[in-house]
């Protein structure tokens, strides 16, 4: 059981306010209840993602948007029962009711053992790391430690706890470095190939070089991103949505620092104060599907975003995941100081 009070929230709460519920939680979701604690609705990560993508910002009330009609159980069933409703509804977490309504517990799904998945996942860790130097100097960045082991090590594992177990790691500054570290995998039961890039190709210009070309969507990442997200939840995403390609986003905040003044011709018709500009930015994950490489030049540089224009520009199907998850972009010394602090508190 878990403390539901810690991802309790009030029905006027805002998106903000309850993202940080849920962030405390870490529970991915939260409860709208009363003063009386009577359950009014859930909030979940995935509703989160939905409302942003229909253009609703930090400050939107939950009520708009919460399901108001969630399943529960009742607190005095057997636990038995619990599973298996959520096995039917295909949830993760179930709050428990007494009679009158009123949370008294939270009950998350058990999962069963991970199945293993097929799919590849290429790991973008050639680049030169020089917004990290002098670390970098010696040290690949993957291979730069946060925590008890690299970078490169935590993201390798964090899709093998999902079920993954093909990779391949694209390679090219200090690149037997990583090779000597990683081998072909053995050490952690799975197939670990390499693409050695004898010059700089982008990250998407390295997949003209697969060996084994994927017959299923794969993953691509940067191999300096620590992050907490659901892969599986991902790729399933991807599937259902019918993209070539989906990226990941994140929101990104970014204050003025001046009051912003709206013009009609010489006449001022609103003024606001130092306002909160929110836009998407790219996170540096990816799902492809085969179909995707075709659209690579050989042996080429050719970037991602090479990629997602091309796509766009032929009106294929590129779709966005919104990461409500941790996530971060280790490619800055205050990035990699940052990411010391929240090591402990993320990933052990």
């Amino acid at each position: 059981m878990h403390d539901w009070k810690k991802i309790a929230v009030a029905p006027s709460a805002t998106i903000h306010e309850v993202m940080q519920a849920i962030d405390q939680g870490a529970m991915q979701i939260a409860l709208v209840v009363d003063e009386n604690d009577h359950l009014l609705g859930t909030v979940t990560d995935g509703d989160i993602r939905r409302a942003i993508l229909h253009g609703n910002n930090l400050e939107t009330e939950i009520a708009e948007f919460m399901n108001s009609t969630p399943v529960t159980g009742l607190v005095d069933e057997d636990p038995s029962a619990w599973q298996r409703t959520m096995r039917r509804h295909e949830l993760r977490h179930l709050p428990l009711l007494d009679a009158q309504g009123c949370v008294k517990q939270l009950t998350i799904l058990i999962p069963p053992e991970e199945p293993q998945r097929d799919n590849m996942v290429v790991l973008m860790a050639g680049g030169l790391g020089s917004r990290l130097r002098p670390l970098t100097d010696d040290t690949p960045k993957p291979l730069l430690e946060i925590g008890s082991k690299p970078i490169l090590e935590t993201i390798l594992e964090s899709f093998i706890a999902q079920g993954f177990h093909r990779f391949c790691l694209c390679i090219n500054y200090k690149g037997d470095m990583i090779r000597e570290h990683f081998g072909n995998g053995e050490r952690w039961n799975v197939e670990i190939d390499y693409i050695e890039e004898k010059q700089r190709m982008g990250t998407a210009g390295a997949l003209s070089l697969l060996a084994e070309k994927p017959d299923a969507p794969f993953f691509i990442m940067n191999g300096d991103l620590l992050t907490k997200v659901d892969f599986v939840r991902l790729l399933a995403f991807h599937q259902q949505q019918k993209n070539v390609v989906t990226m990941c986003v994140r929101e990104h905040r970014q204050q003025v620092p001046y009051g912003v003044v709206k013009l009609d011709e010489h006449r001022i018709v609103e003024l606001k104060e130092k306002p909160i500009q929110y836009s998407f930015v790219n996170a540096g994950i990816y799902v492809l599907e085969p179909e995707a490489i075709k659209q690579i030049p050989a042996k080429q540089f050719f970037d991602m975003p090479d990629l997602v224009n091309k796509l766009l520009d032929q009106n294929l199907p590129v779709g966005s995941f919104p990461l409500r998850e941790y996530w971060m972009d280790v490619g800055r010394l205050e990035d990699f100081e940052q990411a010391h602090i929240d090591y402990s508190k993320q990933f052990e």
